[in-house]
């Protein structure tokens, strides 16, 4: 076995340790020349037991100054071997790389420059050893010490420029998993020299950055943050030179991407978003086919941008959002349309209103192009869209009401949304007060006016719940009185009396129209049934008079002065053919207090009409209703009518059109009574519970009562007979 002492000469082992550095880097020549002489002679046991000696003497010696001259000593051994040694590199580069966790940052030093000097000697060869290296300048790019660092930058552009890019054996694929595991570090110096190696090997074409993108595009994101102004310009630069590859090349994985920039698209960093939502634009434009199981997650980012606080990000986010749905694509591709309805019905609640738009524009989008399936998951989100009708933005509401008309086309469905809204009408009394009006009058414009008032009425028929009934059908009348959107429904119910569809249609409002006494008198005077409408005025109780019902009768009798009822202030100029009106007008007045503004508008009114004609009128009121017209005429000055199949008329009310006004107070009549039947029946529960709630709340005082009662006196509860007068 060789003794490697008897090769190098005392002295110059012993400079080698010294802790000047002249003297150690003049020992270091004389080995580099003892190993040159060697190489040369091919005595490699000899080399080999040099280099043994200087790793086991020097480089892992307790002492720092011979660890710094065991490792100038082996870059000598290094540059001594020249193009042989790269069979000796086995044994020189472990213990150098080693010594980059030296806890002495000079030794550290020393390391970065034996290597420098090393790979300058062994070029490619060195390339065995990457995944070591990177490694360790990935640690000495944030040593503590700025000398270290600089040598470490020193050596990391050595070997990135001019080993690595000219190396025929650098491996991507293995060495992606080192990047990728790096990525996340928040060190910023070590984010520095991941961007230069990323940057570099991008740089050369005979590797495929491009293609391993997706391993470490999340970690190039999440450096737009940084808080140096160079990190993040650095990493925008290499994302702006992928993207720009990305549009020039024919294959990129888009999906993986696709999920990275959607988590990003959230991000806190208004840049960061800015970025990703950037991407995410470019992504739709070019992804095609690729990105369609991806649409509800890439949706999912887009919408929350489209109201992001940055008018930068909105534009950018309305103009993919537009592209996205624009987009093709039949449901059997990959299309997952529940997954893109979870997504809009998740923003129907966002707080921003443009958000909310726009997720309401998909769903109808959705109804357009793939009803069948929409409708197929109608249950999970119709509670949601009925929710929405309670939005604080007109906007949102007229949107809603567009996608439950949508849904509404088909007769199953149709139904089943009239009673979902009322349901939430009962639910929230609000809804009805400040969005009642607006609904009911969208869907009549959507759905068709009578065919709305027709499946209403038809279910308020039956509802239970009759203070609900009565309040709903006050809605639905004052709209039908005062909306502009119901003109051409209230000229239909006018011709009741003379016109099959106008009479159908009185019939189909009049069942749950009786719910509410002054939603029948409202429908009379529409329809001109004026006799019956003062029929249904005089068959009212005591009851009937409530205060609900006045403040309704204060309202009819206001409405009664707006142009809806010019028609019936015009026939008061003929008091003699319209005297039913006259005496339903004249009932309603004697209904109303005397000192309320209502009786005031109606009395001036009723005094307008004209008295030429109203010579015996007191008679004629007083006669009873089966008295003959003719019978009559001596005493008022009325008009007699006739149809052309010699029907008589009187008043406007044609009594052979199909209409049976004894039938139709008879329904009147008993909804009434089982109006009055429920009103007892609460007022009564109210009074158990109010007598409960004192029993419980005074329990002391009634024990208390009990015990002090004298037990010869009768309970209080027995009364004494009356005194004998």
């Amino acid at each position: 076995m060789v003794d490697a002492l008897s090769c190098i000469p005392a002295p110059v082992l012993r400079n080698l340790a010294d802790k000047l550095y002249e003297k150690r880097k003049n020992a270091a020549i004389e080995v580099e020349g003892i190993v040159k002489q060697m190489s040369s002679t091919g005595e490699h046991e000899k080399i080999t037991a040099v280099i043994k000696l200087l790793t086991d003497e020097y480089t892992f010696s307790p002492q720092s100054n011979h660890r710094k001259g065991g490792l100038i000593g082996l870059a000598a051994v290094t540059v001594g071997l020249t193009s042989e040694a790269s069979q000796h590199l086995e044994q020189i580069v472990p213990p150098v790389l080693q010594s980059f966790s030296d806890h002495d940052s000079r030794v550290r030093y020393y390391a970065c420059e034996a290597l420098y000097n090393i790979a300058k000697v062994v070029r490619g060869e060195f390339i065995v050893f990457f995944n070591q290296i990177f490694d360790a300048l990935c640690k000495l790019s944030a040593d503590s010490a700025a000398n270290v660092q600089s040598a470490a930058h020193l050596l990391d552009r050595l070997v990135k420029q001019d080993i690595v890019t000219e190396s025929d054996q650098f491996s991507i694929e293995e060495f992606i998993p080192l990047l990728r595991d790096r990525m996340n570090v928040l060190n910023p110096y070590v984010r520095q020299f991941l961007v230069g190696w990323i940057t570099v090997l991008d740089s050369v074409p005979d590797i495929d950055m491009l293609g391993f993108l997706p391993d470490f595009l999340d970690g190039l994101f999440n450096m737009l943050s940084d808080s140096s102004h160079e990190i993040r310009q650095q990493a925008d630069s290499a994302l702006s030179e992928f993207l720009q590859e990305i549009k020039n090349s024919p294959s990129v994985d888009y999906g993986r991407m696709a999920e990275i920039l959607v988590q990003r698209a959230e991000a806190i960093d208004e840049f960061t978003r800015q970025t990703a939502i950037t991407w995410i634009n470019e992504f739709v434009k070019l992804g095609g086919d690729q990105l369609v199981p991806y649409y509800a997650d890439i949706l999912g980012a887009i919408l929350p941008c489209i109201s992001d606080k940055e008018d930068k990000i909105r534009v950018v986010a309305r103009e993919t959002n537009d592209e996205l749905r624009s987009f093709k694509v039949a449901s059997g591709e990959g299309f997952d349309v529940g997954a893109i309805l979870v997504v809009a019905k998740g923003h129907l609640s966002s707080e921003w209103e443009a958000t909310r738009i726009e997720a309401l524009h998909w769903i109808s989008a959705l109804l357009d192009k793939h009803r069948v399936e929409v409708l197929s998951f109608l249950s999970d989100i119709v509670d949601t869209l009925l929710k929405a009708l309670s939005d604080s933005s007109d906007e949102v509401v007229l949107l809603v009401l567009e996608v439950h008309a949508c849904i509404a086309k088909d007769t199953e469905h149709f139904r089943n949304l009239l009673v979902y809204l009322l349901d939430a009408f009962q639910n929230d009394h609000s809804l009805l007060e400040k969005r009642g009006a607006l609904i009911i009058r969208r869907l009549c414009v959507l759905l068709g006016a009578q065919t709305v008032y027709r499946e209403l009425s038809s279910i308020l028929q039956k509802e239970p719940d009759l203070d609900f009934a009565f309040i709903m059908v006050q809605a639905l009348n004052l709209i039908l009185l005062t909306s502009s959107e119901l003109s051409e429904l209230r000229e239909l119910l006018k011709q009741s009396l003379v016109n099959c569809a106008g009479r159908d249609l009185f019939h189909a409002l009049y069942a749950s129209w009786c719910h509410s006494p002054m939603a029948i008198i409202s429908l009379c005077l529409l329809t001109q049934t004026y006799q019956h409408a003062s029929t249904v005025i005089q068959s009212m109780v005591e009851e009937d008079i409530s205060i609900k019902f006045l403040v309704q009768l204060d309202k009819l009798i206001r409405l009664l002065e707006t142009p809806t009822f010019s028609y019936l202030r015009l026939q008061l100029l003929e008091p003699g053919r319209y005297t039913w009106l006259l005496k339903a007008l004249y009932g309603l007045l004697m209904l109303l207090p005397q000192q309320s503004a209502a009786f005031k508008i109606l009395r001036t009114r009723l005094k307008t009409v004209p008295t030429y004609s109203f010579v015996g009128e007191q008679k004629y009121w007083s006669t009873p209703p089966e008295t003959s017209h003719s019978k009559i005429s001596n005493h008022v000055d009325i008009e007699l009518h006739y149809t052309q199949d010699g029907v008589m008329m009187q008043d406007g009310e044609n009594m052979s059109n199909g209409i049976n006004f004894d039938s139709r107070l008879k329904q009147f009549k008993q909804m009434q009574q089982e109006h009055r039947v429920n009103a007892k029946s609460q007022a009564q529960l109210r009074k158990s519970s109010v007598n409960m709630t004192k029993e419980v709340q005074r329990p002391e005082e009634n024990e208390q009562s009990s015990s002090t009662t004298d037990t010869n006196q009768p309970p209080q509860s027995v009364k004494k007979p009356p005194a004998q007068l």
